[in-house]
């Protein structure tokens, strides 16, 4: 049977990847708990189950470290290679709006208390939960995280996570943090952690020196995002993500490994706010546009929008590759509010140069 620490070799083979101590290292543990996997299954049989003890759960992993040093592409070739039946891999914020669905289902039905009906459904559905971007910013989150994840260790759900974030900065400085910690101690109750301490930022190495912003646009400029996709991807095909803003699923198109593609259009001709990118800002560490057209003042509030997003992933420090009508300062060539566009202009300007996207790779930590 193929390990986790085969399929990383397998990798560095092909070139996917370059080689890393700490990756190594980590491919080597998460191994270990493939083991423990196979011991913790059940045993079949009436008899089995009248006479046996319940098998004690392994501990997961909480795997943290800055951007770009590959902690989801570790956690998917974990999950690939595991045998561990039924397991269910997930985007944080995609599995924090699934629950929300599934209380306010709950609550049609259940009395009291429907985050204990709502952890069994899913602890019978995966007893392997892999979650990409473990982060935390919507108090909706934060005040039935606890609850819930007790509720899925009872149940002997075994949990490996990714963050940017160790576990005790998480939701630092949130509302009503003190309701939110007892979920931080289950977590280094059950979850051994393990900073990934990778020595660079591969994800950076690879846009090293590359354009990351294309005009005008046409099918060159397609097939250099096409092209920016699968090197920062693995050539993985991605699918689509719903991210929960307080209540509200936004949708994302695509998504794989940390990166985000939209057109346009799904961005700023949909009546979105300045919360929803910030959403986006926190879920992606890289964000591939295309067909930024040029903007004119009968489409005031598509710039305006536009204007929002770009503030927040300059804010956030997020990779931004795109295909745009012309260079970012003849975008709005004229007309009312083209003066206020300039510094936009120059924002996008920023972001394709080198020092931003080192400070990008280092310069924030995401919870």
């Amino acid at each position: 049977m193929a390990t986790i620490t085969d399929g990383y070799k397998r990798r560095l083979a092909e070139q996917e990847i370059e080689p890393d101590a700490a990756q190594a290292a980590l491919a080597i543990r998460l191994d270990d708990l493939e083991t423990e996997l196979a011991a913790y299954r059940p045993k079949n049989g009436m008899l089995a189950k009248v006479f046996s003890k319940p098998p004690v759960p392994p501990k997961g992993l909480y795997i943290w470290g800055s951007v770009g040093r590959g902690k989801t592409m570790l956690m998917d070739l974990f999950f690939e290679e595991t045998s561990f039946e039924p397991k269910r891999r997930a985007h944080f914020h995609e599995f924090m709006a699934d629950v929300h669905d599934r209380i306010g289902e709950a609550r049609k039905t259940v009395d009291g208390d429907p985050i204990p009906h709502v952890a069994e459904g899913i602890a019978k559905e995966a007893r392997l939960l892999c979650f990409d971007e473990m982060h935390v910013t919507d108090i909706a989150d934060a005040m039935i995280l606890g609850r819930l994840f007790e509720a899925l260790f009872a149940a002997g759900t075994v949990v490996v996570a990714t963050s940017n974030a160790r576990p005790s900065e998480l939701y630092k400085n949130g509302l009503n943090r003190q309701l939110f910690l007892p979920f931080i101690s289950a977590l280094e109750k059950r979850l051994d952690v393990v900073e990934l301490g990778a020595k660079k930022d591969f994800r950076l190495d690879k846009l090293s020196g590359a354009t990351l912003y294309f005009h005008p646009i046409d099918t060159a400029a397609k097939a250099a995002l096409d092209a920016h996709w699968k090197r920062l991807t693995g050539n993985h095909p991605g699918k689509p993500q719903t991210l929960d803003v307080k209540g509200r699923k936004l949708q994302v198109p695509v998504a794989s490994m940390g990166v985000a593609r939209f057109q346009f259009a799904d961005l700023c001709d949909r009546p979105l706010g300045a919360n929803d990118y910030i959403h986006i800002a926190h879920a992606f560490h890289t964000v591939i546009i295309d067909g930024i057209p040029l903007l004119t003042p009968d489409r005031r509030d598509v710039a305006r929008r536009f204007i929002n997003l770009v503030d927040a992933l300059y804010d956030g420090r997020i990779c931004l590759i795109a295909s745009a009508a012309a260079e970012p300062s003849a975008l709005y060539p004229k007309g009312d509010g083209a003066d206020l566009f300039q510094r936009t202009a120059s924002r996008l300007t920023e972001m394709r140069s080198e020092a931003y996207l080192a400070g990008h790779s280092g310069g924030r930590t995401r919870h």
